[in-house]
């Protein structure tokens, strides 16, 4: 039976105005276990300054690892999502953000399509899938990190479509990063189609979704950023632990919400489950 732990990704403090170190000091505060960081290319103004938490893979990949060790956490994987339809952009990002996970400690880079781009054809979108995911695969095989594809998008809004793109390279580094609050509002079952990928299942993000959301948004988007609180929205997270723990590796229940409120809500709650 495999082990669940709680960890929250760095979205949590994106309306902090502070920096990715305060971020990290706050999640270890709240109870958590793991972070989850966002990076990015190049350089970004907010972040620069210490009033945004994204961290740049032109940084030493130790500012992470040293953040971590001081608040006593672990990672659980890099938020590093980059249109993988779009291999001009997807090939060197991915490749960079695994090539940073394997210096930093992080186990997972997470990622999905991205938005369709409206001069290509579905048959050409898997072809520029196929190749990206291979280039990635390539780097991440000999460093031992995974790549979670996430349901976020056009083609992975359906099982069926989030199985298609995890097909297109047979790798053992390719692995699924299910989003619980995306499944829901794209209209489907979360815990029928997480049973279907849980065997595959490399990250978890714990996603709540609102009753008022899902009754305004569901079957019409294919997911949101955040979500509320857990516990005080739709899914069931004890239904959701009990399928996590038939998973072939242990797991990390990712929270996204986006206030630090949130974040202590949704820890208390999953801790009163277990």
């Amino acid at each position: 039976m495999s082990k669940i732990y709680f960890g929250i990704n760095m979205e949590f403090v994106r309306h902090a105005d502070q920096s990715f170190e305060w971020g990290v000091e706050k999640a270890a505060a709240l109870g958590y276990t793991h972070i989850e960081p966002m990076v990015h290319w190049g350089r970004e103004l907010l972040s620069e300054a210490g009033y945004f938490h994204s961290v740049s893979m032109l940084d030493d990949p130790l500012r992470i690892t040293r953040a971590c060790e001081r608040a006593g956490v672990k990672l659980s994987g890099l938020s590093a999502h980059t249109p993988i339809t779009k291999p001009e952009i997807g090939v060197e990002y991915l490749k960079q953000a695994i090539r940073f996970a394997a210096e930093c400690g992080a186990p997972v880079v997470n990622t999905d399509e991205g938005r369709k781009q409206p001069w290509t054809t579905e048959e050409e979108d898997f072809t520029l899938m196929r190749y990206t995911l291979m280039e990635a695969a390539r780097v991440a095989e000999p460093r031992g990190i995974l790549i979670g594809l996430e349901c976020h998008q056009q083609y992975s809004k359906t099982p069926d479509g989030l199985d298609r793109i995890h097909k297109l390279v047979k790798s053992p580094a390719i692995g699924i990063n299910f989003d619980t609050g995306n499944a829901f509002l794209c209209g489907h079952d979360p815990y029928k189609w997480l049973k279907r990928v849980v065997k595959r299942l490399v990250h978890l993000h714990a996603k709540d979704i609102s009753v008022q959301q899902g009754s305004s948004e569901r079957g019409k988007v294919t997911g949101t950023p955040v979500g509320c609180a857990c516990g005080e929205g739709v899914i069931d997270w004890t239904r959701v632990i009990r399928l996590c723990r038939e998973a072939k590796r242990d797991i990390v229940l990712s929270v996204e919400c986006g206030t630090i409120d949130q974040a202590e809500r949704s820890i208390q709650h999953l801790k009163s489950l277990v």
